[in-house]
């Protein structure tokens, strides 16, 4: 990419998504500087209206006329936004309709994530998290904990909940990394195929086997509303797909994303080892710092919409960035400050509205035992590699961002 994007809106504005992965919170917020909303050109080349800025944010997260319906967008006259890979079969989710068949497909995948159900996840998260901290703890040198920690244990527990076992995630992990590994232009490269093509025959398979005989998992419950004819087999095929990703890929870079923050800010790393206690709030600020989600799933206008005094037109899509919206200096005062006791450190790294993130209270217990357990059995992590060296290529940029590789030295 080029080097120029990082410090030029105007450039960036040109080829959105095509900037510094690294660090890209310098430009946000220079594009922010210049107003809430923006006309641009995503980096495959089709128009998109740009809204940074909390308010603007919330607004447009919550807009009615702004539809996440993905296969109308896809049929429109001008090609609204591109299909994309796995593909059309894959494109109707919770995250992809408006209501009244978003409500029908989100009350169905509810009852996998109440509390009662996270209740008895509890133990087996604090086992894995455990499991896993030991693993890293009897190997010598330097450890990956995106690779040891970060990517298996949300894997696991999205895994446990959808009934798919340890063969079957493994697979699911290898495709899912290079299916959304970023790359240039508007072609996936056939690596990505071939991942796309792996994740499309193991969920069918799985799909065919549940709907024969529906079992006592969160895929038992959707097979169970396919043969009553509540949802359709792409509907669940759909879903499972959108399971696996929001379950998974968000959480793994929350984890990722949040410990390398705190070892950067080496006095709130031991602010948390001191008085564990924080964890919970520290884990909204590290939302607010670093969204693991920097722009929210794909939205498009049903007809001209304003938002913050912008008129955006019908037809066009419209990105919401939420990583700008947690460093508003009109929401927050020193907003490129990582602070574990910020009063209020608000965000919308779940969303907002009907679509806010069904997952939100899983990440978030998942996300509090694994840094209160880390801090505890490692208080003096430290990173195995200069700062600089760090890279964010796990996820597309502009709805997932994390880290490729996370090299840390877990003793003093």
């Amino acid at each position: 990419m080029s080097s120029d994007l990082h410090v030029d809106p105007g450039a960036a504005l040109r080829s959105w998504g095509d900037y510094d992965l690294d660090d890209p919170f310098p430009l946000f917020a220079g594009v922010l500087a210049q107003g809430p909303v923006h006309d641009v050109t995503l980096k495959d080349g089709h128009r998109a209206f740009l809204v940074l800025g909390f308010d603007a944010a919330r607004e447009a997260l919550n807009h009615p006329h702004l539809s996440k319906d993905m296969e109308a967008a896809m049929d429109a006259e001008g090609g609204v936004v591109a299909e994309g890979l796995p593909g059309r079969d894959f494109a109707r989710h919770m995250l992809s309709v408006d209501p009244p068949d978003h409500t029908r497909l989100r009350r169905l995948s509810t009852p996998g994530f109440t509390r009662t159900r996270l209740a008895g996840l509890e133990r087996r998260i604090e086992d894995t998290v455990a499991s896993l901290l030991e693993d890293l703890a009897r190997q010598d040198g330097p450890v990956d904990l995106v690779a040891g920690f970060a990517l298996p244990l949300p894997f696991s527990v999205i895994g446990e909940l959808l009934g798919i076992d340890a063969e079957g995630q493994g697979r699911l992990v290898a495709w899912f990394a290079t299916l959304m590994a970023p790359y240039s232009g508007s072609t996936p490269p056939a690596a990505a195929v071939t991942a796309s093509d792996g994740i499309v025959a193991y969920l069918n398979d799985l799909v065919d086997t549940r709907l024969a005989a529906p079992t006592d998992d969160l895929v038992g419950d959707l097979a169970r509303a396919t043969n009553a004819g509540t949802i359709t087999r792409k509907e669940l095929l759909s879903s499972l797909f959108q399971l696996i990703v929001a379950g998974h890929h968000t959480t793994t870079s929350l984890i990722g994303n949040g410990v390398a923050a705190l070892l950067q800010h080496r006095d709130q790393w031991d602010a948390l080892v001191e008085d564990p206690s924080l964890v919970p709030h520290a884990v909204e600020e590290l939302l607010r710092y670093d969204a693991p989600v920097p722009h929210s799933t794909f939205r498009y206008a049903t007809r001209d919409v304003v938002i913050a005094g912008t008129t955006i037109p019908q037809g066009v899509q419209v990105i919401v960035n939420l990583a700008a919206a947690g460093r508003d200096p009109a929401r927050h005062d020193d907003p490129d400050v990582l602070d574990v006791r910020r009063p209020e450190p608000d965000h919308l790294a779940f969303g907002h509205g009907i679509h806010h993130c069904l997952g939100a209270r899983l990440a978030r217990l998942e996300a509090v035992i694994a840094f209160r357990q880390l801090l505890a059995r490692f208080p003096h992590l430290r990173l195995a590699v200069d700062p600089s060296e760090l890279r964010w290529s796990h996820g597309d940029g502009l709805v997932l961002r994390g880290l490729h590789t996370l090299p840390v030295v877990t003793s003093g």
